[in-house]
């Protein structure tokens, strides 16, 4: 009775566990005296954070021996799941946030714009450059695939466990966006869907201030007030930040063993090339556009961070739209349209790069010829295929069953297993670039509104403000 109320309900049956949480419990009070003590910068304790956590998780690896399988070790087991209340948990409560963050910002900008059409013309820009920069990171991974002959020498896997996901046709996903539900949109985490009942909303409000700006006064009101208190209550919840990495990354660590990472160690280096070489093509369009890419990653870091350890596109949001409209200079609208969009559709990490690394795998392990009209049909497949995608951990295996399928090779999905096993290490930095990506095409198509603040963008006494 003692072992299953210690090790099943309580979850603390070894000494070890103990140990480490109180190393985490100095450690998360050592980042209170720097960032409220010591009043350090927020994204150098953020930064500090990151590595506490990395040197975390190395340390339960080293202390349970480096184990195959880390979380069949007891203490692993228990100190994660304790480590998830504060990491997991964090990433909870931002995206308690999200639904309402969203059709609040959505609804508070279509009722208080001036013209009509600058509506549509946000749509068709931000539609232009998210997919132009998917296609883009599409060929990236399959050049660094291809260069690096990812899966070459691999041993076939035959019993693998990955199973693919059921494929939907292009159609069909773009009419589900569409939410019959409401509140069903919002369970699901349908972006595209909430900001389109958002926008008819924000229209319909829009109307009534048309014909009687005296009835539409509570309403306009009600609206521009909850958007301040929902930006308020956003900058409250990313004000933990610099504790919940600490976690995040600790577990993501501790609970993969090297074998494993070993394994398909090739494949890992030719995915993080791939995200620094896609990440320099997003800071080379900022440059042509104008705007400096220095100023632009020490205002971003931060939010790149939190992209890199929570490992959700979704859960970044509220931070993305305030790093966007509070130190970027970016308006608004275009803010939260385009940040929106991109959790669903356009991820350059999960939907761009990471499928079309993958084909070039399989197609490595199987035999496969990699020719010209294989090439262009993985990026037309994976560009397409990226529309919605939802920006929560563990997608990508959608847009990886939809790459392969597009390519004819459904019959392949189990080869990918040793991959899908390591999928948290590999996911952490294609998150992070599904976020600069955002961030990147904010600022793009806000130049090209012509509603960009470029005095805002260069102020970096605006980057002092968490």
């Amino acid at each position: 009775m003692e072992n299953v109320f210690l090790q099943e309900f309580l979850m603390i049956s070894d000494l070890r566990t103990i140990v480490f949480l109180a190393i985490l419990a100095g450690l998360f009070y050592l980042i209170h005296v720097l960032y409220h003590k010591k009043h350090m910068d927020f994204a150098v304790v953020v930064m500090i954070g990151t590595g506490l956590g990395l040197l975390l998780g190395l340390a339960m690896q080293f202390v349970s021996g480096f184990p195959d399988a880390p979380m069949e070790v007891a203490f692993i087991k228990e100190t994660t799941t304790w480590f998830g209340l504060f990491g997991n948990g964090y990433i909870n409560l931002i995206k308690m946030i999200v639904v309402p963050l969203v059709m609040v910002s959505i609804m508070q900008v279509i009722i208080n714009m001036q013209q009509g059409s600058s509506m549509g013309a946000l749509v068709k820009k931000t539609i232009f450059v998210t997919m132009g920069m998917v296609a883009v990171s599409s060929v990236i991974g399959i050049c660094v695939g291809l260069l690096l002959g990812v899966g070459k020498g691999s041993a076939i896997v035959t019993d693998g466990t990955a199973e693919a996901k059921a494929i939907t046709s292009v159609a069909t996903t773009l009419k589900n966006l569409i939410p019959s539900n409401i509140v069903g949109a919002m369970v699901d985490s349908n972006i595209i869907g909430l900001v389109i009942f958002s926008a008819f909303f924000g229209l319909a409000v829009w109307w009534i201030n048309y014909e009687s700006p005296e009835a539409a006064k509570p309403l306009y009101d009600g609206i521009n007030a909850a958007h301040k208190a929902m930006i308020n209550m956003a900058l409250l919840i990313l004000d933990y930040m610099p504790w919940a990495v600490m976690a995040l990354l600790a577990n993501t660590i501790a609970q993969r063993g090297l074998s494993s990472i070993l394994e398909v160690g090739k494949f890992i280096v030719a995915l993080y090339l791939a995200v620094v070489v896609q990440f320099i093509i997003q800071l080379v369009l900022l440059a042509v556009h104008g705007l400096n890419p220095v100023t632009y990653m020490k205002k971003s870091f931060a939010t790149m961070l939190l992209a890199f350890t929570s490992r959700s596109s979704v859960g970044c949001l509220p931070m993305t739209i305030e790093t966007l409209t509070k130190k970027l200079g970016v308006d608004q609208g275009t803010a939260s349209f385009v940040a929106g969009f991109g959790t669903t559709a356009g991820m350059q990490g999960c939907a761009g790069v990471f499928p079309s690394l993958l084909i070039v795998y399989v197609c490595h392990v199987t035999g496969t010829p990699l020719d010209v009209t294989m090439l262009v049909m993985t990026v037309i497949v994976v560009t397409i295929g990226s529309l919605g995608i939802a920006g929560i951990p563990g997608t990508a295996t959608m847009a990886a069953s939809v790459g392969l399928s597009g390519v004819g090779m459904a019959s392949q999905f189990a080869m990918v297993s040793p991959i899908l096993a390591i999928d948290p290490i590999i996911d952490m930095p294609r998150t992070m670039l599904n976020v600069t990506g955002s961030l990147t095409n904010a600022l793009v198509v806000d130049k090209h509104m012509g509603t960009l603040d470029e005095k805002a963008f260069n102020d970096m006494s605006l980057n002092l403000k968490k």
